[in-house]
């Protein structure tokens, strides 16, 4: 199953595969002429797996936060946070490498109440200054015990797209489909301080499976 935002990539890599397909058996070499057919391959494998959208059953559990993103927690530490919020927060990172599932997801139930794209600068994910200067997309949904909780879709030095699915007052559902981010990527949750963290840094995630924190 692949994302509907890598149809148009995936028809190219096609595209691109038949035609050096077609470019092979032109050469007259017997073992040159298998070169650009396996060139076009390896284009179509990496962009098929891109753009997969694994069927997943989301956690669904009131209390939990769960994973936007599928990738590897960076960095867990107190911030503010002074765009929506305007108050002190715990911040996780999840960093995605192109190899990662890049589907975003909602971290939970709730109210969309804040959602704003930035544009910006295409600085590695994992640089301090990613999630302020870097092109961003902020959504913040509140919860229905009232705390707000915020996530950032920051793109990378290779992402140049990122794709929002959430508006203003639309319903939030853990787990289902809130966007994408195009190779390589970095998403950013904010937390209420008393949350308890269920992570670690270093640690891998799964996007809408893994809970990252439970609400007070």
């Amino acid at each position: 199953m692949f994302h509907k935002e890598g149809y148009p990539s995936i028809f190219i890599a096609v595209l691109l595969f038949a035609g050096l397909v077609w470019i092979g058996g032109a050469i007259e070499s017997s073992w040159f002429k298998y070169i650009p057919a396996s060139i076009g391959l390896i284009i179509l494998a990496l962009v098929l797996q891109f753009f997969r959208n694994p069927s997943r059953s989301a956690t669904h559990n009131e209390k939990a936060i769960a994973s936007p993103a599928d990738g590897k927690v960076v960095q867990i530490v107190k911030v503010p946070e002074d765009e929506f919020l305007g108050d002190e927060r715990m911040l996780l990172s999840v960093f995605m490498s192109p190899l990662n599932v890049h589907v975003t997801r909602y971290p939970c139930d709730g109210e969309v109440v804040y959602s704003q794209y930035h544009p910006g600068k295409y600085l590695v994910a994992w640089h301090p200054k990613s999630s302020t200067l870097n092109e961003r997309t902020t959504v913040a949904i509140r919860h229905k015990n009232n705390q707000h909780i915020l996530y950032r879709q920051i793109a990378g030095a290779l992402a140049r797209r990122i794709v929002n699915y959430a508006k203003k007052g639309d319903s939030a559902v853990q787990g289902e489909d809130a966007g994408f981010i195009k190779f390589g990527s970095r998403i950013d949750i904010y937390l209420p301080l008393d949350a308890s963290v269920k992570v670690e840094v270093g640690q891998k995630v799964q996007g809408g499976r893994t809970v990252l924190a439970e609400l007070s």
